[in-house]
């Protein structure tokens, strides 16, 4: 290959895998905003089972309950901004992986061409020969 196409297909490359990491770390993120809204369900329906034969409790459910309400909507924000991310970040991969295989396609054109020209060259160079030859012989 030249070398314009090996720093085409090594910049993209690159590319390609910084938007793989940018999507495992948005992914990530998501994943554990999820977990956290699963872990709030499960502490206020904890809370709430334990505050029902306990009359002080219920004082202090009230705001527990708003508390945990709040940390709910946060978390949900969050897998939703991530889940924007994470489709513009898909979006950008593909992208990416796309660029890559017409980089990728171009070289390989370009090597075949290379090698068909070389093939033309050879088979012109002994064709000349041969001319050559039989109009020696020819004398």
């Amino acid at each position: 290959m030249t070398r314009w196409a090996d720093s085409l297909i090594r910049i993209s490359n690159h590319e390609v895998e910084t938007l793989q990491k940018r999507l495992a770390d948005i992914v990530a993120r998501r994943q554990a905003a999820e977990l956290k809204v699963a872990m709030l369900d499960a502490q206020s329906e904890a809370e709430a089972l334990q505050a029902q034969g306990d009359v002080e409790a219920g004082w202090y459910m009230v705001g527990f309950r708003q508390g945990a309400k709040i940390r709910r909507q946060q978390a949900l924000l969050e897998i939703d901004e991530a889940l924007i991310e994470e489709a513009g970040a898909r979006d950008a991969l593909a992208m990416a992986f796309e660029s890559l295989k017409k980089y990728e396609h171009v070289a390989e054109a370009a090597r075949i061409a290379k090698i068909r020209l070389a093939g033309k060259l050879e088979t012109a160079a002994l064709d000349e020969l041969g001319l050559r030859r039989a109009a020696a012989g020819g004398r």
